[in-house]
């Protein structure tokens, strides 16, 4: 393991071969030419040989320590859920760079630590959110930066995806190749840590985080599995340090003809709202003393895509820029919110989060 990272070129290894670091994270950094791709960690033979020969990684191991050890000064985590707090610790320990993929751990009491432990190693911690880099959304953290709503009352934010048959164990149902076994990942909550709030609300919690600035202390829920070893709806109350409130909901039952995700998010605020739905592809800003912003979009731009967090990686680990739109930060109060919703469901009460900095 090196500390040093070369000007030109960072080496990156990758703990985790599933299907979306081969579908989106290799790809994206093998484009670079200022990465190079040393090796890949994950249990099974199989995945590993692939993902050698189809981007030319000149190591394998199924141990991700043997990994660690390696001279790399940064790694990609997309193992299964369960698992990222032990890896991510472990990288940051050995003094690399990390991207964590969502959910960042399974308790907020492991994601503040990391959090405190990236800033200690003084290295990049970075949550791949993906709707961070968009440019509506960037479009709406402009303006709540401006304060164009003024002192945030009340927040709403929907999310919607076609997953019912992966909470069900079955099949993935899009085109992607190489899912692992959904028996042994997003159906078993002993790695998943739960459905639909793990899986798909850490993106759209750390959307409404990042762009209000909110942090929850209090947090109220109701989850319904329909017949699934974990759930598919989520339907969360959270009270906010500024005293504001907010409903952040969860459906994983989009059908599977319509992939796009359902993304719609209103913050309401002293002097005006701010309208955000990127399923329908709409940006507006509505004030009180009559000012009007919408911005002009086109067909595609609400799509999700997860190019930037990847790429502001590399360019933070090389110095080019030094805004990091997806920190650790913002993927442990999720995951704060995320997991006393959890408690909340279980105890039929709200719950007050725990863990911080």
């Amino acid at each position: 393991m090196s500390t040093a990272v070369n000007t030109h070129q960072v080496r990156v290894g990758f703990i985790g071969a599933g299907n979306w670091a081969e579908y989106n994270h290799m790809p994206v950094l093998a484009a670079r030419p200022d990465v190079e791709l040393v090796g890949i960690a994950a249990p099974t033979a199989a995945s590993r040989e692939r993902v050698q020969k189809r981007f030319g990684m000149p190591f394998a191991t199924p141990d991700f320590r043997e990994l660690l050890a390696r001279p790399i000064d940064a790694v990609v985590i997309s193992s299964p859920h369960g698992f990222h707090y032990e890896q991510a610790k472990a990288a940051l320990d050995a003094g690399l760079h990390v991207l964590v993929e969502k959910p960042m751990t399974l308790r907020a009491d492991e994601a503040w630590e990391l959090v405190a432990l990236a800033e200690q190693k003084k290295r990049t911690l970075v949550i791949p959110t993906g709707w961070h880099y968009n440019r509506m959304v960037v479009a709406a953290k402009e303006q709540m930066d401006r304060g164009a709503v003024g002192e945030i009352e009340y927040v709403l934010c929907h999310m919607g995806s076609a997953l019912r048959a992966l909470y069900m164990g079955q099949p993935w149902p899009y085109g992607m190749e190489n899912i692992p076994d959904p028996k042994k990942y997003y159906s078993d909550p002993k790695v998943s840590g739960g459905g639909q709030g793990y899986s798909q609300l850490s993106h759209s919690i750390a959307l409404v985080l990042w762009l209000t600035g909110l942090r929850a202390v209090e947090v109220f829920a109701y989850m319904h599995n329909a017949g699934a070893p974990v759930e598919m709806y989520d339907a969360v109350v959270a009270k906010f340090d500024n005293g504001a409130i907010g409903t952040l909901s969860g459906a994983g039952t989009q059908p599977p003809h319509d992939p796009k995700h359902e993304l719609d998010l209103r913050v309401f605020g002293k002097e005006g709202e701010l309208r955000l739905d990127l399923y329908r592809e709409l940006l507006q800003v509505h004030r009180n003393d009559g000012g009007v912003f919408q911005l002009e979009v086109k067909p595609g731009d609400g799509d999700y895509a997860c190019d930037g967090p990847l790429n502001r990686f590399i360019d933070l680990i090389l110095g080019r820029t030094t805004e990091n739109w997806s920190p650790g930060e913002i993927g442990a109060r999720a995951i704060e919110l995320i997991e006393t919703a959890y408690r909340s469901a279980s105890s039929n009460r709200p719950e007050r989060t725990r863990g911080s900095l």
